[in-house]
């Protein structure tokens, strides 16, 4: 291993999870940077690791940073966050950018990510989607963000606190209560659940019972049922006259291709219409 900077990657529940490469690049540090050394040194035992363990917060980042600059050029540091990839709504992008600048050797051992499992569980199209960290913690900025998310045109990832979950899906149900979610409840663990379906029906099943609300989530929201509505059916006359025109140029693929992206449609029912105009002829 080179001196310098590891970004590393550990489980967000289950401990099988870490990679083979994780476990030697924390064997072999000499520092490792962490938000909660007690919460550390749980899986650091579990992995039969014992370093030197410095807490690294939004707070005292650049005296940290000042405090172990001389380090970076001749020892071997892991920066870990509580559970999952590092800098995904934690501290460290300021010592990552020390690092840059100063021609310091930085690189990730990737690895587990709740927002990554939460999008592959969630059953809603995730080819286009955003990450927008923590939901506010009051009820008017839960609203507002809410409110946001009503013209989304993509699909929406989050991270909520146990103490704000039921309230969140209340208003949401109240607000958008058609509008596909999935709520992923304690990923990896034992007691990972994930509840899908229009945020009123999500919400009714999870107010069912007070354990539904006790863990750690995060939400999945599908974009603005319009524009999908709009994106799919946009077989207006005129779009219809382009294609017959196009089919008399072009072939069936070359022309649902051309319609596609010209009008933002779905490839499908380009298709089927195509394909019923060159049948008519």
């Amino acid at each position: 291993m080179k001196n310098g900077l590891y970004i590393v990657s550990t489980p967000i529940g289950n401990l099988g999870d870490i990679s083979s490469r994780a476990i030697k690049t924390l064997g072999e540090s000499d520092i490792i940077i962490c938000e909660n050394p007690k919460h550390s040194l749980k899986l650091l035992s579990k992995l039969d690791i014992k370093k030197k363990l410095i807490s690294l917060h939004d707070y005292n980042e650049e005296n940290i940073i000042d405090k172990i600059k001389d380090h970076l050029d001749n020892k071997k540091l892991s920066l870990i966050s509580d559970a999952g990839s590092p800098l995904i709504s934690d501290p460290g992008y300021k010592l990552v950018r020390h690092c840059v600048l100063n021609n310091i050797y930085i690189t990730v051992v990737p690895g587990a990510s709740s927002i990554t499992s939460a999008l592959q569980l969630s059953t809603i199209p995730i080819n286009e989607y955003k990450f927008l960290g923590f939901v506010p913690k009051t009820k008017k900025g839960i609203g507002d963000f809410i409110n946001l998310l009503k013209h989304s045109t993509c699909t929406s990832v989050f991270f909520i606190s146990t103490h704000k979950v039921l309230l969140f899906l209340e208003l949401i149900s109240t607000i958008l209560p058609d509008r596909k979610i999935a709520v992923c409840k304690e990923l990896t663990k034992i007691n990972e659940k994930v509840f899908v379906g229009p945020s009123i029906e999500v919400y009714n099943k999870f107010n069912k019972s007070p354990k539904n609300s006790l863990g750690e989530f995060v939400i999945v929201v599908e974009e603005e049922i319009t524009n999908k509505k709009k994106s799919l059916s946009g077989l207006t006359p005129d779009i219809i006259k382009i294609i017959d025109k196009l089919l008399g140029k072009f072939s069936l693929t070359d022309t649902v291709e051309i319609v596609h992206r010209i009008g933002n449609i779905g490839k499908k029912e380009i298709y089927k219409k195509a394909l019923d105009i060159q049948n008519e002829k």
